[in-house]
């Protein structure tokens, strides 16, 4: 059985759906499937994707990314909230799971979160530009710090013992030492809004050997420690550079 990692499939874009539905309905049919958030904010979309996966993979384990909560289009939604309670219902009766997945001594745990700026605080610009300021909306006065307390504290899995192998994922990062070096100023200005520091202390308490992400459309593997941080975002079209666009295996079990 191997385990595969996919993220930021924006099916918004023909292309990606075209990608999506020339996957081999044969190839992957004793395999799992990490889908590490950004499928679509549209409902429909996101329902047809995570069904054309669960048709091909044995199991197809899924956790929203900051695209899929947005309520920008309306909807009968009253807040990014309660959107992220209709996708967890779209996702269960698209046959995709957002619970622990568990295959011998292997785990797969999924981890909720958001940004707290933990990564830095945002400037004027990004303040400005940064879609998920207009297009997300919270209930009451929450910041993004209590989002992100909110979805943290929804994550409750404890280690079995120590025999136990985690693969844990996350939409968003859990560090931002993951971003090269050599990024161009305008990409580090994103850094605010990547992640949380917070969520890479989970990631520690469960000890994961390998951690999947997405969020930056960085396609990265990165050894910290005794984790592996793998990002295989498919991206954007124009994100050919980065973007490897393919599945890509991080385990496999014999």
């Amino acid at each position: 059985m191997r385990i595969f990692a996919l993220s930021d499939i924006h099916v918004d874009y023909e292309v990606n759906t075209q990608w999506v539905a020339s996957l081999s309905h044969d190839d992957y049919v004793d395999d799992v499937l990490i889908l590490a958030g950004d499928v679509s904010d549209s409902m429909a979309r996101l329902e047809w994707c995570l069904g054309q996966f669960a048709m091909r993979f044995k199991k197809v384990l899924f956790i929203p990314g900051n695209h899929d909560v947005w309520v920008i289009r309306g909807g009968p939604y009253v807040d990014s909230l309660d959107k992220f309670h209709r996708v967890c219902e779209v996702a269960g009766q698209s046959g995709v799971s957002m619970a622990p997945y568990h295959h011998r001594d292997v785990s797969i745990v999924p981890l909720l979160g958001w940004y707290d700026f933990s990564f830095g605080l945002p400037d004027a610009d990004l303040q400005r530009s940064w879609m998920d300021f207009r297009a997300c909306r919270w209930p009451g006065s929450w910041t993004v710090g209590d989002v992100t307390s909110h979805f943290l504290q929804m994550n409750g899995y404890r280690r079995r013992d120590d025999t136990e192998t985690i693969i844990s994922f996350s939409h968003f990062m859990p560090r931002i030492d993951l971003m090269p070096q050599s990024v161009s100023e305008q990409t580090r200005r994103l850094f605010p809004v990547l992640g949380s520091e917070r969520l890479q202390l989970q990631v520690q308490q469960l000890r994961s050997v390998i951690h999947v992400y997405g969020h930056s459309h960085l396609n990265r593997r990165e050894q910290r420690g005794g984790t592996l941080y793998v990002n295989n975002a498919y991206g954007y079209p124009s994100e050919t550079r980065i973007a490897a666009k393919t599945l890509y295996c991080v385990h496999e079990i014999s």
